[in-house]
């Protein structure tokens, strides 16, 4: 435990002198957050009943699909991995102590959201904190765990942007932040239901807004922490010391398993 307990501040605290993790975690996703409330508060008056689910959901897409993918590649390729498995560090610390650290810096950007937005845009506060706190854990977990298994499978910086834009675009678009779901097109509605933040956006209204959804939240609770376990699973499955060993080398296809409970998901919503 104290190894761990090192390990977690020496990354932490090297997380806080990386330019490029504090802008994707902070400076980026408040950026866009003051620009896109004031402009969709003001087109659309709806927007405001879910914007700091939103605007929470958008940074944790940023903090850790953006960002935590290419920090595994990078560290692979420098043989720090190497060096960490040499001195007996396991594997599941090299994974969750990142995502850890990451989403103490999702609670301080939650945070500065969930308090200034209904000061700069008067957008309501959730009805429910508990569900609130719930959804929100749930998500970063959720999402945290997809960006290990894109870092893992990756190789290279750019498969990672590659695979994570995969992600983050459609979100964006179709995963409920911008509209609900539930005026998407009936295909494109049906698309959504394989994207994660679909069912977080689903959550969060139903157990944290008093708003109505698309389906059972808890159901979309469920089927989110599917998808993060099973992203957890495979991500430490399929981890790979070091990338010039081939004989470490697993099916990175496997990693395609992690979306199961989505189209498990999707699957249900045609019965």
């Amino acid at each position: 435990m104290n190894a761990f307990l090192q390990h977690f501040s020496f990354e932490f605290r090297t997380g806080i002198r990386n330019r490029s993790l504090l802008f994707m975690t902070y400076l980026f996703p408040l950026a866009v957050y003051l620009m896109i409330s004031a402009l969709m508060s003001a087109v659309n008056p709806t927007f405001g009943e879910t914007l700091i689910p939103a605007m929470i959901v958008f940074a944790i897409l940023s903090g850790t699909l953006l960002s935590l993918p290419d920090t595994l590649v990078t560290a692979r390729k420098a043989g720090i991995f190497r060096s960490y498995k040499i001195n007996g560090v396991p594997a599941s610390s090299i994974l969750v102590i990142p995502a850890l650290s990451v989403f103490l810096h999702l609670v301080v950007i939650a945070v500065i959201i969930t308090v200034s937005a209904p000061l700069l845009f008067k957008a309501p506060l959730p009805v429910n904190w508990g569900g609130f706190a719930l959804v929100f854990v749930v998500a970063a977990a959720v999402c945290a765990g997809l960006s290990l298994l894109i870092g893992v499978i990756s190789t290279s910086s750019q498969m990672t942007v590659l695979w994570a834009q995969l992600v983050f675009l459609p979100s964006m678009i179709l995963g409920g932040l911008m509209m609900p779901a539930s005026i998407l097109p009936e295909a494109l509605g049906k698309l959504a239901l394989l994207l994660p933040t679909t069912y977080i956006m689903d959550a969060f209204r139903g157990l944290a807004m008093g708003l109505p959804t698309s389906f059972d939240p808890w159901a979309s609770l469920a089927i989110l922490l599917a998808s993060g376990a099973l992203a957890f699973g495979l991500a430490l499955y399929l981890f790979n010391w070091d990338s010039n060993d081939a004989s470490q080398s697993r099916p990175r296809w496997l990693a395609v398993l992690a979306i199961v409970p989505y189209v498990i998901g999707m699957v249900a919503s045609l019965t």
